[in-house]
């Protein structure tokens, strides 16, 4: 059986994954890079390899790569910092002889014009990754609904508005874990190479719809207010969150910063991120998971914010 080795095992992408490997018989070949080993613990207790490994410090992930044959390559937090970080780890993967590596990127990131802060980071990486010399597949995962629903969402229903500069912008957001269910299908299926693969949810939805179902489900009022970057990044700043990226930041328990926020925004009201896929049937077996079943799983939690 070929060895795996998955980046930032630790964070929530990593460990649903992981749970998902672990199910398919394949603890004995995963390698776990953190920079916590200690928060892995569990994961070598169930009979995977935990490997200390930096992104800002090249030389520990040429040591915690070795051995594997596919890696998956999860997307760094940092906004604006992870082409760097991302580079050392496919150097690293290329000199131990990795031969397949998969990377969660972004959709809508081969438009030049996409004014997403992510986009560049992403298609930098995907440069990069392509000129390794190892097969590879770009997994292109959508906004999460996980992202808007469970950790905006809080909020919203407190104030009984939805903010947002996304304007009347199409996107099909998804499930984090279908995301992930699709990662685990490539790592452990065959032919992917040479694939990109465009994760989204099941169809293209505007903020005032997702906004409208939210209301409806809950039974609560909840009105789509429409505004400009300008008044999103006021926003943003009276509620003190950062403009770029800080490490270990979050403001009222999420890593926020708004740059990102409003570029996406404004990429969501261009148009940029209309996407729609049958991948994640396609990858799983499955279909894609609605907006609507994640805010009917989490009425309650809704309501009661």
């Amino acid at each position: 059986m070929s060895r795996i080795v998955i980046t930032g095992a630790s964070g929530n992408y990593g460990r649903g994954l992981t749970d998902l490997l672990i199910e398919a018989g394949r603890a004995a070949d995963l390698i776990l890079i953190t920079r916590s080993p200690d928060k892995l613990a569990d994961r070598a207790a169930q009979g995977c390899t935990v490997r200390y490994g930096d992104f800002d410090k090249p030389e520990t992930l040429a040591e915690a790569v070795q051995g594997a044959e596919k890696m998956l390559l999860i997307s760094g937090t940092r906004v604006g910092a992870r082409v760097v970080q991302h580079k050392a780890a496919i150097d690293a993967a290329a000199a131990a002889g990795v031969r397949h590596v998969a990377y969660t990127s972004f959709i809508g990131i081969d438009d030049p014009a996409n004014p997403a802060e992510v986009r560049h980071d992403h298609i930098e990486t995907e440069r990069l990754i392509r000129a390794s010399g190892m097969a590879w597949t770009m997994l292109r995962d959508a906004h999460y609904a996980d992202a808007m629903i469970l950790m905006a969402g809080p909020q919203v229903m407190q104030s009984g508005q939805w903010v947002s500069n996304a304007g009347e912008g199409l996107e099909a957001m998804v499930w984090r874990d279908d995301c992930i269910a699709s990662a685990a299908a490539v790592l452990l299926g065959q032919g992917h190479e040479g694939q990109v693969y465009n994760i989204t949810g099941p169809e293209l939805q505007t903020f005032r719809e997702v906004a409208a179902i939210m209301a409806e489900v809950t039974g609560r009022p909840v009105a789509y207010v429409s505004t400009t970057d300008e008044e999103q990044y006021a926003m943003f700043d009276a509620m003190g969150i950062p403009r770029r990226p800080v490490d270990d930041q979050s403001v009222a328990g999420i890593p926020w910063n708004s740059d990102d926020m409003v570029s996406f925004g404004r990429a969501i009201r261009e148009g940029f991120l209309q996407v729609c896929s049958d991948n994640v049937e396609r990858l799983t077996g499955r279909k894609a998971r609605s907006v609507r079943a994640m805010i009917e799983a989490n009425a309650q939690m809704l309501r009661s914010a």
